[in-house]
């Protein structure tokens, strides 16, 4: 007879089996809502109080500060304070610990600062500078992306130098080898960096690697499918003596492909660990019925999966409903009016519900329609607290402090307040460091230094120039020996108290009031650190403010309706959610038409909108939109042919339709609604869904062929320049096979 253990109380066969099994490596396939949160805390549990497993031996890796910080609460709760010695945070707070302490052996300095992705482009910026780059020609974006996604397949510059092809990857090259130059004279990394030199540390140091072996006798990765190669090998490096590792995640919600993330992680585990036992949670606690089924057929027609059925014991609800708008603006307002109408009929909140986007830029008309009819909302992803400028300036105080190296800080802070030091002046500087191959702290001690050893740098400035150097340097050192002794709130208050930054912010900021509360924000926020031994505080208050991602920023709100994009709404759930844009070229974005891997990608990314809806789920498509700069007919999402017919509720518009092209009035699904009509020819063989190419506005594709005067008029959606109207007769189009 089984003994009974209140830790598996109320878990499903399938739950209990992931939590029981504790010896070797273990793949558990979650499905949305399927109580995988719960698995993961209850295991860690299992381990520590049946089989007595010390919480120092388990590492838990999660992919947000947030879902670490729950994960925490819960294991409280179920053990006690034994936790606090269990490692549990993200891949990159974990690399970040990690290169802290033993760093040194790749020669890391344990000072060193955390790049956000603006510190990035600032640094790629000077970086393409100094090898004649032009950024007009070579947008840094598109050079910042090609690095990422180097470093997260674990190729440091040289790697990268040696395996490039092609002329941009040859410029790439050469901006990464400079890059790398500067962020290492710079005593900085990157994201990418904490991840690559955490590998590198680890395959270079077998004795640091057995360490780290012999210590985490058990590993849990959580969203285990949205991992990216170096996340995945530091994990293998990990598990690589004891292979008690068990991933959690779900083929069907890999939606971070542009992050590079690697599907392929998940998909090929049990060939890593072919030893590896798969268990699959199929039930959904989450959403009804119909929600359920609907999310399901649209998910099956996908090919790189793992199989699983997703299911639920919960009643099947309302239909889904697929309204269809004339436009945006009539989009808008249906979702304002039903929000009221719920809220009247059923009692529902704002905060109940929550409209989900594709894109950044489809906000902007739904916050006008919340303005326009009185709607409180919340804007998720809008300017994060940290990136705000007051912030920013506050902590490149603080990183120059902890780390005098630091370039990219000293650059923001020496004119905050102003001092009088002009681009010429900072030119001046830059090249002096260039030259000698050090950093702009180092320049400016040499301003202090004996003139007869060089003052070069101090003749090609003006003495006022040199003076308000000199005395910026004499600030931060001054600031930095009190580091030593002040605690990070008291530190700050010194920061504030010597550059008179509250009088600087009443004289050049617009709202001072609503900055100066940012800053003391941001004061409240050290208090967790002011008990740590100086500069110790500082150090992980620093750590903490670079970690932060947008998920961590979400907090729920009863009275405000929440605005948010598909990605962001991972991991999110809402009684009831709008997903608007539901068109051809929105969701499927027009990126990914012409790409199998990038549509599968779009599907999944449909498929986690739909799985955040416990009770309702509306998708809405317009027969007209104003995008990427042009305004004009549009095909219904191919993912709304894919749900089953039986469970949605289409819904037309309420009140009388505008005039809009005859090509997009009807409201089938069939792609007929948008072939020519009348006796005018089709354009000899183009049709609605192909991809073309025009001499002006590049790459894009068909939406519609109408006749037009005795011509053909051809709607068409191009990437970047949105949609235009052509005439067959002088549209020069070339047909994309």
């Amino acid at each position: 007879m089984t003994s009974y253990d209140p830790l598996l109380e109320g878990l499903n066969p399938a739950q209990r089996e992931a939590v029981e099994s504790i010896e070797g490596p273990v793949l558990v396939v979650a499905g949305p809502g399927s109580g995988k949160t719960r698995v993961i805390t209850h295991r860690i549990a299992y381990l520590v109080r049946k089989w007595h497993i010390s919480p120092y031996r388990i590492l838990a890796v999660t992919f947000t500060n947030r879902a670490a910080g729950e994960m925490k609460e819960r294991l409280s709760r179920l053990v006690g304070s034994r936790i606090d010695r269990l490692s549990v945070g993200t891949f990159h707070a974990f690399c970040a610990g990690l290169l802290r302490r033993e760093g040194s052996h790749i020669g890391l300095d344990p000072s060193f600062t955390i790049y956000d992705d603006d510190d990035q482009v600032q640094l790629l910026k000077e970086a393409m500078a100094q090898v004649n780059i032009d950024s007009k020609q070579y947008p840094v974006r598109a050079i910042q992306g090609a690095i990422s996604r180097s470093k997260s397949l674990v190729l440091d510059a040289a790697s990268y130098a040696s395996n490039c092809e092609g002329f941009f990857e040859e410029q790439v090259s050469k901006v990464y080898e400079k890059y790398d130059a500067l962020i290492r004279r710079s005593q900085a990394l990157d994201f990418d960096d904490l991840l690559l030199r955490s590998v590198q540390l680890l395959s270079k140091n077998p004795d640091v690697l057995e360490r780290y072996q012999r210590r985490y006798q058990h590993i849990l990765i959580d969203e285990f499918q949205d991992t990216n190669v170096a996340q995945y090998m530091l994990a293998k490096l990990l598990a690589g003596q004891y292979r008690n590792i068990c991933v959690v995640g779900d083929a069907d919600q890999s939606i971070y492909g542009w992050r590079h993330a690697d599907i392929r992680n998940i998909l090929g585990f049990q060939k890593d660990f072919p030893e590896a036992r798969s268990i699959v949670l199929g039930e959904n606690y989450r959403s009804t019925g119909n929600i359920v089924e609907a999310a399901q057929k649209v998910i099956s027609a996908n090919n790189l999966r793992i199989h699983k059925e997703l299911w639920t014991s919960k009643e099947e609800g309302p239909p889904v409903v697929v309204p269809e708008t004339h436009d945006e603006e009539e989009e808008d307002q249906f979702v304002i009016s039903e929000v009221e109408r719920l809220g009247r009929i059923e009692g529902a909140s704002l905060g109940d519900c929550a409209v989900m986007y594709r894109v950044n830029a489809q906000s902007r008309a739904l916050e006008e329609a919340c303005l326009r009819y009185g709607a409180r909302y919340k804007l998720v992803g809008g300017v994060r607290f940290y990136q705000r400028k007051e912030v920013k300036d506050l902590i490149a105080y603080l990183r120059l402090i902890g780390n005098p190296q630091d370039d990219v800080s000293l650059v923001r802070a020496i004119n905050v307040p102003r001092r009088g030091i002009g681009t010429k002046s900072m030119d001046d500087l830059s090249r002096w460091a260039i030259s000698r191959g050090t950093s702009l702290y180092a320049a400016l001690e040499s301003l202090n230094g004996d003139p007869q050893e060089d003052d070069s740098l101090r003749r090609s400035l003006s003495s006022r120039a040199a003076a308000q150097m000199t005395a910026f340097l004499a600030l931060v050192q001054e600031l930095a020996e009190e580091s030593s002794r002040l605690d990070v709130v008291a530190l700050i208050d010194r920061v504030l108290e010597r550059t008179s930054y509250r009088e600087y912010v009443t004289e050049h900021y617009d709202l001072p009031d609503e900055r100066w509360e940012n800053i003391m924000e941001l004061r409240r926020a050290a208090e967790e650190f002011k008990d740590e031994e100086p500069p110790q505080g500082l150090t992980l208050l620093l750590e903490r403010l670079a970690l932060v991602a947008d998920a961590d920023n979400y907090e729920e709100s009863a009275d405000s309706l929440t605005l948010i994009t598909l990605h962001q709404a991972k991991g999110l759930e809402f009684p009831v959610v709008f997903m608007v844009g539901m068109e051809e070229g929105l969701l499927p974005h027009f990126r990914s038409l012409d790409d199998t891997g990038q549509l599968e990608e779009e599907r999944r990314l449909c498929y986690v909108g739909m799985t955040r809806a416990k009770d309702r789920l509306y998708m809405l498509r317009a027969f007209r939109r104003r995008f990427a700069g042009g305004y004009g007919p549009s095909l219904p999402s191919r993912f709304l042919q894919e749900v089953p017919a039986s469970i949605w509720e289409p819904q037309a518009p309420a009140v009388p339709r505008r005039t809009i092209s005859e090509g997009v009035q009807s409201s089938s699904w069939e792609p007929s609604m948008a072939e020519p009509t009348g006796d005018a020819p089709a354009l000899p063989g183009l049709s609605p869904g192909d991809k073309v190419r025009h001499p002006t506005f590049g790459e894009g594709m068909v939406v519609s062929c109408t006749p037009s005067a005795g011509d053909n008029e051809v709607t068409v959606a191009f990437v970047g320049t949105g949609v235009k109207r052509l005439l067959q007769s002088l549209a020069r189009l070339e047909k994309l096979e």
